[in-house]
């Protein structure tokens, strides 16, 4: 583990549009640590299941366009899963989306937790911290086909989740709809059950923030993700004008 930081920090830029602005990339990465062997061939860990592709690249578009800070994951989602609880099942997956990881079988979670997850979370609360009346972005993306569900449509560009407070994604909805994209209302998970993240840093505190999932094909290019990060600038201005 030889001090690796599982998470990186870009900090806002004073006297942007943005500058009260933090991004939360939970599967911003498909890293894997040094000395862990996740036993997967090495074209899974440029898939789905291991990355949520073209997130970090929004990301870095956002934040270099209104000024907004950002908290990106330097850890696949197959080593530990930071966008879950720590009693979670499936924190440290054994399959996803059908494949096998069989190197997380007796994986040892404490030390898992302590090298990456809690220190990822950390950095999480401090940089919200120190971004007075902060306004949160989480960004993840979606597979527009999962394998294991061959017969599940999944039409929409882009999903807002939320769990308790929804008032950012009341709205970022019809704006989105505005741009022109097909937009899932708790689709195409439900933010109910999959939020820990912002419960935790969001909702709990009472941060106001705004959940986002975008379509991975529509972000796996750079001009795709350009593109995105052009449509979402404006919703989520809008939605921290409203809510912070």
């Amino acid at each position: 583990m030889n001090g690796f930081q599982p998470y990186e920090i870009i900090a806002p830029r004073l006297g942007s549009a943005g500058e009260n602005i933090v991004i939360i990339a939970d599967h911003a990465s498909n890293h894997v640590p040094d000395g862990i062997d996740l036993g997967v061939a090495p074209d899974v860990m440029m898939q789905h299941v291991a990355i949520d592709i073209g997130v970090a690249d929004v990301t870095r578009v956002l934040c270099e366009t209104i000024g907004c800070g950002a908290v990106l994951a330097r850890v696949s989602r197959l080593v530990i899963d930071f966008n879950r609880e720590e009693n979670a099942p499936g924190l440290i997956p054994l399959t996803s989306d059908g494949i096998a990881v069989p190197g997380n079988v007796n994986s040892d979670t404490e030390a898992r937790l302590a090298a990456y997850y809690r220190p990822y979370h950390d950095a999480v609360a401090a940089t919200l911290a120190s971004v007075p009346s902060s306004f949160i972005l989480s960004l993840h993306s979606f597979t527009p086909q999962l394998a294991t569900r061959p017969d599940e449509a999944r039409p929409w560009d882009i999903g807002i989740l939320y769990n308790r407070d929804d008032r950012a994604a009341r709205i970022a909805i019809p704006l989105l709809a505005q741009a022109g994209l097909h937009v899932g209302d708790q689709l195409p998970y439900a933010g109910t059950l999959l939020n820990a993240t912002m419960n935790r840093h969001a909702e709990e505190p009472g941060r106001p923030y705004l959940g986002v999932e975008m379509r991975q094909d529509h972000v796996s290019h750079p001009q795709g993700a350009v593109r995105m990060a052009e449509i979402l600038a404006p919703v989520v201005l809008a939605c921290r004008n409203s809510l912070a």
